[in-house]
């Protein structure tokens, strides 16, 4: 079965404006059921536009646009009878900061299902639930009811993707969920990732190619030339399995980009 006939979401051209600003073109790429799609490339080259364009965060900036399809599971999530919630509820979102809400690790957990008016039979056990698939409950079972932000900043960036879990998504998207991490958190949340995808399909955008080897079964690559007056259009290059991108990439822009001799 090849990736296409078990994709989950579906891109075609897809084009985001900021204003006059044409930030993205022509993106076509399909993403798997329980695969891990890692998006690289240099800073400016539409990863994470094209990222909150899969769940409408996008819909935030006043002056973005969107053309094209974007479709999870054949439906467009762009159409105007799609409810924006539960787009966002069944494609999660976890940021390049940890973000942590300013109350409780309970609340924290809790905030989604609540606010979406999820019919939960208990909500203690949605959090344990929650915070034992990110990994998190054995380091917090015991003080629940302690501010989020008190957290260490790998279990702060856990208990975000617990938040996430939370809503029983389907995709999460992860914008850089380790950059403002140490080595060894890093390395926890990237054992994590690889534990989610058995149940969630993953997309992560990161400018770290070891991480993007590491964990992930697909590669799209991303690169923005200027144009004649500056601005920068980003345009996807190339997307194949992770092996091939980074083993034998078609295009040498690719191969220059993963080998460090630009970006």
């Amino acid at each position: 079965m090849n990736s296409a006939s078990r994709s989950v979401i579906d891109c075609t051209d897809l084009n985001v404006y900021y204003g006059d600003t044409h930030a993205v073109a022509d993106v076509n790429i399909s993403f798997a059921a329980n695969e891990i799609t890692a998006l690289i490339g240099p800073s400016g080259c539409g990863k994470s536009t094209v990222l909150r364009s899969l769940n409408r965060m996008n819909d935030l900036v006043s002056s973005a646009r969107i053309e094209g399809t974007v479709a999870y599971r054949g439906i467009d999530v762009y159409s105007p009878e799609v409810d924006v919630i539960e787009v966002r509820r069944r494609i999660g979102m976890v940021f390049q900061k940890p973000n942590p809400f300013p109350s409780s690790i309970y609340d924290n957990i809790a905030y989604g299902p609540r606010v979406t008016g999820m019919k939960v039979d208990s909500m203690d056990d949605l959090v344990e639930e929650s915070l034992r698939k990110a990994a998190l409950w054995d380091d917090v079972k015991h003080k629940l009811k302690t501010g989020g932000n008190e957290l260490s900043g790998g279990q702060q960036q856990r208990m975000c993707i617990a938040r996430a879990i939370a809503t029983k998504p389907e995709v999460i998207l992860m914008d850089e969920p380790c950059s403002a991490l140490d080595p060894i958190s890093t390395l926890k949340i990237e054992d994590l990732m690889t534990e989610l995808a058995r149940e969630f399909t993953i997309i992560i955008v990161t400018h770290n190619m070891q991480q993007a080897a590491r964990v992930s079964q697909r590669t799209a690559f991303f690169t923005a030339a200027p144009d004649e007056r500056g601005a920068r259009t980003g345009r996807m290059v190339e997307f194949d399995t992770t092996a091939k991108i980074f083993g034998d990439p078609v295009d040498p822009r690719t191969e220059a980009y993963i080998s460090g001799k630009f970006g």
